[in-house]
């Protein structure tokens, strides 16, 4: 349900770790206080926002330097809070919900960046799958860790798992361009981009929130330490972000393009797949009333999402009042 296809979440990594120490509070007038930010993977336009959030000087207007660390296929953003390396961390909802409920730790979700998760069903338009019961029958690229939400996904849309030939998934796009499966299950933000390339024909997908099993990605996540004494360091970083998401939304991804030897050297991305990225999420991240709002419905449809996977989540995960002093 969440990104566990790229970031598995390690139970162990989180039960031996201590809470986070007390951090600083913001540094005197005039001066900036370093705040660390932990991403959730590896520099793509998931994070266009705080990138020119850092360029265009946001984050220094609230005061603040940011310590941005890149995430990535070994990182898990909740252990860099626990340890202290980390002060803020772009989290899955299920990892964070189980760090919570079912280890003890002590976190807070201030703001939710994806109002819904980009995890999805994938295939090629040409396979004659336009709803989840079209699935019966076809075989599907899921990886290991997603194939129980992902199960939950087809039974609330009345769709037979059993009839469904479920394989391994490497994040590979070969099999779907070839045919060899019908469908994978991944996120929709690039990798309908990459199979229409290698493929030449057309992709479709449809989103897991849009089919009952609503929820969002890359939650805005601190300690409970951390907001007792940082609180308007944090408002402060909220601010400056839904600045660089605003600034972002006026034309995405064209300042991405400038950044092939700078934020996103090695990444992968062509300049169009790029673009692709930065466009098809803006639907995703936008909220009326602002990016990283989290409003009462929405709380309230992620937390029965957490609770079909058997997370007893409440909405004791949630503070939303930073967002209000924004």
């Amino acid at each position: 349900m969440t990104k566990l296809s790229r970031r598995a979440f390690t139970a162990s990594a989180l039960g031996g770790l201590a809470a986070a120490a007390v951090l600083p509070g913001r540094a005197a007038l005039g001066a900036t206080t370093k705040l660390t930010l932990q991403a959730i993977w590896i520099n793509d336009p998931e994070f266009n926002g705080y990138y020119i959030a850092m360029e265009e000087g946001f984050y220094a207007e609230e005061g603040l330097e940011i310590d941005y660390i890149p995430g990535g296929p070994d990182v898990i953003p909740q252990a860099s809070l626990l340890t202290g390396k980390a002060d803020v961390a772009l989290t899955s909802p299920l990892e964070t919900a189980e760090a919570i409920f079912e280890k003890g730790a002590r976190f807070k979700v201030i703001g939710a960046q994806f109002q819904k998760s980009p995890d999805s069903v994938i295939f090629l338009k040409e396979s004659g799958i336009t709803t989840l019961k079209d699935l019966e029958g076809k075989t599907i690229a899921c990886p290991p860790l997603n194939i129980g939400p992902f199960k939950i996904v087809l039974d609330l849309n009345n769709v037979d798992a059993d009839k469904i030939t479920f394989v391994p998934y490497t994040f590979d796009p070969t099999p779907l361009a070839l045919g060899q499966v019908d469908a994978v299950v991944d996120f929709m933000t690039s990798m309908p981009y990459v199979v229409a390339q290698a493929a030449q024909k057309e992709t479709g997908f449809i989103l897991f929130s849009d089919v009952g099993m609503v929820y969002g990605q890359d939650l805005v996540c601190v300690t409970e330490d951390t907001l007792a004494a940082r609180r308007d360091d944090l408002v402060g970083f909220l601010r400056a972000s839904r600045k660089g998401w605003v600034e972002e939304f006026k034309a995405p991804g064209n300042a991405a393009l400038g950044w092939e030897d700078s934020w996103f050297k090695g990444n992968g991305y062509t300049p169009d797949m790029t673009q692709f990225h930065s466009n098809i999420q803006v639907g995703l991240i936008d909220h009326p009333e602002g990016v990283y709002s989290m409003d009462d419905v929405w709380i309230e449809q992620t937390l029965a999402s957490l609770n079909n996977v058997g997370i007893p989540a409440t909405k004791d995960m949630f503070d939303t009042s930073l967002l209000a002093e924004i």
